[in-house]
């Protein structure tokens, strides 16, 4: 019997049916592919708007595969922590990176929540350490980790004494009050005592953050008195140190802020982490990471041990290169009005590629193996490496002798023992690898660690990772493992949009593209096909751009660019069809048809602007002309029922960026369009005329950007700036101009 449960499997993948899906599926490809045919066959009704949108619809058409082969067999995962505790008789060290890099967008109590919902994970606390990487720089964060140490001693024993799920304060406090009748006593005072702790706690950090306390630079923040956030040394700090190696006590806390100087790229996020994988391999050297952005707390304490049952089952694990878990949101505003929390996506669309050879790095609620973040292939695992690496490994590691034999160890299998590991011993090299002149001549960013050459830098690590064989698993434990806060207003979805469009397009058209990965690597072709989905967003910017202008100009000119007849209630069926179909996909989830309206309309909005912004960005970047710039998307911190209190939830707001430019272009030219189609203005036709077909397009953009329209009209930041409307009102001619003289006709 014993044996028995020693060969159960520490996780289970089990594959979902949903026939009914891949039915509906196939007939929306079915029809595209008429549709094409038909323009195909019709050659004598051939013109120069016909050819450009046989060009789109072909797009379209392929981006439809992408997505059908996606979703065909997706999967979901079972793990089974209570065979992993049976069988594993010493738990493996993890180490967690936290990367901040603004304290005004990122505020410093955001990251003292995350980081204090880690420090209380449910696993031994001396097999744990935690790096916080602050690229900003700021003295705000390094005395935020300070306050927020001193109460983790008492929040870290309070949540595993009374067994506390949601292990971020802030979010603990808000959702959670005491029961007079059920609660004991004893409990009560310790609430109580603990909430006001954490009340001072952030009372403190917010006072200085807002400069309604001056921070005096002196003690343990003198390192921050001559610093500027582009330029300083690097400074590597223990807060917090488990001398004694005890498993109840608290783990390591450790602030690393790298050096940076003018003349050096600091290559974003993906410098930062290659840093922290550097300053963690000499300090602790945990075979296994977790890295998570700074608003995403731990929402399932027991998280660490799901992810290790993926990572270390011994029949399907040794091939996995790193466990992603799911991005969801806490205090979501109600059916997503910007379109940003992602439900359906992560639904059909992540679980469909967790069916092939698993889900893309999301950047972020990721555990990875130490040795495949250094290259190592997976047949590599079971070979003995140690002696016949230490001659490469300087020009490949760099030169720091110290962190080559931390590198040593992780390629080989061992890891230190936990009584071993002493954080403060490493400060000087740590220093040493976190300067910035470190990487250079070695193969950090290229072939080690994060890539470098994209913003979006998870896409091309995780691809580099699958190109050499690896698998990847996702990890959805009831509760969830992640909670963080979406975008709460327009203006920074747009930005994280744009830059994801940007990021995305330099990854298709890169070395570390899918295609690439797929004919030159061993990323299979299915799940190679399925990361199209992802980094064609850019392009699919591009071509729907071309094709909204296209209908403006037919119906302006009074041409057509769809067929007639028949063939016209093809392309109708594909659109009732499409739209029914993602309508009862989103009510099955239980989801509202609100959410699936604001899904569709911002999915049309984000497309024809956030994304062609970020697709001219990455042609910019790709044609060496300029150099794309990485905005930050600010986190809010948010309390439990904040939406009732926040006049701005669910509402658009404007400024003067170009995103809004495009969109207010395309709404004044399809406005303009329907007005000389109503009004009679156009000129004779020469063939067919404009019909139903650009009509019903047209009415359909316009009804997406609607929040547009009330813009036109709107005063303040509920209104589009006056200097966007007169700038768009300025293309908008231009193109009735260019429509009106018949240049491709």
């Amino acid at each position: 019997m014993a044996n028995q449960e020693h060969d159960l499997p520490l996780y289970e993948k089990v594959w979902l049916k949903r026939t009914f899906q891949r039915v509906i599926d196939t007939l929306i490809l079915f029809l595209l592919l008429l549709l094409l045919s038909n323009r195909v066959f019709s050659s004598h009704n051939f013109t120069f708007p016909w050819l450009l949108a046989f060009i789109c619809e072909s797009w379209f058409t392929f981006t439809w595969i992408v997505i059908l082969n996606t979703k065909w067999s997706p999967a979901v995962t079972i793990t089974h922590p209570d065979r992993l505790l049976q069988r594993v008789q010493e738990l493996p060290p993890v180490d967690l990176f936290v990367t901040t890099a603004d304290p005004v967008l990122e505020s410093p109590i955001i990251t003292v929540n995350t980081v204090l919902s880690l420090l209380a994970l449910d696993y031994p606390a001396n097999k744990l350490a935690c790096y916080v990487s602050d690229d900003g720089c700021s003295p705000l964060t390094f005395y935020a980790l300070l306050e927020a140490s001193k109460f983790a001693k008492f929040w870290v024993p309070f949540c595993k004494k009374h067994n506390v799920q949601v292990r971020a304060p802030f979010r603990y406090f808000s959702d959670v009050t005491i029961n007079n009748n059920e609660d004991s006593l004893e409990f009560k005072q310790e609430w109580l005592q603990v909430k006001e702790m954490y009340d001072n706690l952030s009372r403190t950090i917010e006072e200085v953050t807002h400069k309604t306390t001056p921070l005096q630079l002196d003690g343990e923040l003198a390192v921050f008195s001559n610093t500027e956030q582009r330029n300083h040394p690097s400074i590597v700090k223990v807060i917090l140190e488990n001398k004694e190696g005890l498993s109840d006590g608290l783990p390591h806390l450790i602030y690393v802020s790298r050096e940076k100087r003018p003349q050096y790229h600091h290559n974003y996020k993906a410098g930062a982490m290659n840093v922290l994988t550097r300053v963690s391999g000499l300090m602790s050297n945990a075979p296994f990471m977790l890295n998570v952005d700074c608003d995403m707390v731990v929402n399932n304490p027991k998280i660490v041990l799901h992810a290790l049952c993926i990572l270390m089952d011994s029949q399907k694990g040794k091939d996995v290169a790193f466990v992603q878990c799911f991005q969801q949101f806490y205090d979501g505003i109600k059916d997503d009005p910007f379109g940003n929390q992602w439900v359906a996506s992560f639904e059909y669309i992540i679980r469909g590629m967790a069916g092939l050879q698993g889900p893309f790095y999301g950047g972020t609620n990721t555990f990875h193996r130490r040795n495949t973040i250094y290259g190592l292939y997976p047949h590599e695992i079971e070979t003995e490496i140690k002696g016949k690496l230490e001659d490469i490994l300087t020009q490949q590691f760099g030169s720091s002798k110290e962190f080559i034999n931390s590198a040593v160890h992780a390629l080989g299998g061992s890891v230190y023992s936990a009584n071993d590991i002493t954080p403060s011993n490493f400060i000087e090299a740590a220093n040493q690898v976190a300067n910035c002149d470190y990487e250079c001549g070695t193969f950090w960013g290229k072939k080690l660690g994060w890539l470098y050459g994209s913003i979006s830098e998870d896409v091309p690590t995780g691809l580099n990772i699958q190109r050499k064989g690896w698998r990847s698993e996702c990890c959805t434990p009831d509760p969830i493992a992640f909670q963080g806060c979406a975008p709460r207003g327009l203006l920074s979805t747009v930005i994280q949009q744009k830059r994801w469009g940007s990021g995305l397009t330099v990854v298709f058209f890169g070395k570390h593209s899918p295609l690439v990965c797929m004919l030159f690597g061993k990323v299979q072709f299915r799940a190679g096909l399925s990361y199209f989905w992802l980094t064609n967003w850019g392009l699919r910017g591009a071509f729907l751009v071309c094709y909204v202008a296209l209908i403006a100009y037919c119906m302006i000119a009074n041409t057509s660019i769809f067929p007639q007849g028949l063939v016209l209630w093809i392309a109708i069926s594909v659109f009732v069809i499409y739209n029914i179909h993602t309508l009862s996909e989103y009510l099955t989830i239980g989801l509202s048809i609100t959410h699936w309206w604001n899904n569709q309309r911002m999915c049309v909005m984000r497309t024809t602007t956030a994304w062609f912004i970020g697709f001219l960005s990455a042609m910019l970047k790709l044609s060496r002309i300029s150099d794309t710039v990485f905005e930050i998307t600010e986190k809010e911190h948010t309390a439990s029922g904040a939406d009732g209190n926040n006049a701005d939830a669910g509402r658009f707001t404007f400024d003067e960026s170009p995103v809004f430019v495009v969109g207010s272009t395309i709404l004044l030219v399809h406005l303009t369009a329907m007005l000389i189609v109503f009004l009679g203005l156009q000129p004779a036709s020469i063939g067919n005329g404009c019909g139903v077909g650009e009509m019903i397009c047209s009415t359909y953009l316009v009804v997406c950007y609607w929040p547009y329209l009330k813009g036109l009209f709107s005063r303040g930041k509920y209104g589009i700036p006056l200097s966007t409307i007169c700038m768009s009102s300025v293309f908008a001619l231009v193109f009735l101009h260019f429509c009106t003289s018949n240049i491709i006709t």
